[in-house]
């Protein structure tokens, strides 16, 4: 399902006009860009949780040039679904 499938949906589902809802799906995802770029964590309840994840500091290997390179501590954004809303996949999920 893409965002404009997300966007039809909920438009035929509260008869609200698309664009309206493209406004508030964008302003949502902003939103959530937003408070994670600024390392705050969103949650929402009964559907899960955006987190800023820190990565350590790690030492890679480039294997073309034989090579040790040095990956900085850096920060990765990072879903963590409710355990309502896994249940309710796990149980409820048909594969096509």
């Amino acid at each position: 399902m893409t965002k404009a499938d997300i966007i039809t949906e909920i438009s035929n589902k509260t008869g609200l006009e698309k664009q309206d809802v493209q406004a508030t799906v964008e302003a949502f995802f902003k939103v959530v860009k937003n408070s994670m770029i600024e390392g705050e964590n969103v949650y929402v309840r009964g559907f899960g949780s955006f987190v800023v994840k820190k990565r350590a500091q790690k030492t890679a290997r480039n294997i073309s040039k034989n090579t040790a390179i040095i990956i900085p501590e850096h920060y990765v954004p990072s879903f963590k679904p409710a355990k309502v809303f896994v249940d309710k996949v796990k149980s409820g999920n048909k594969v096509k």
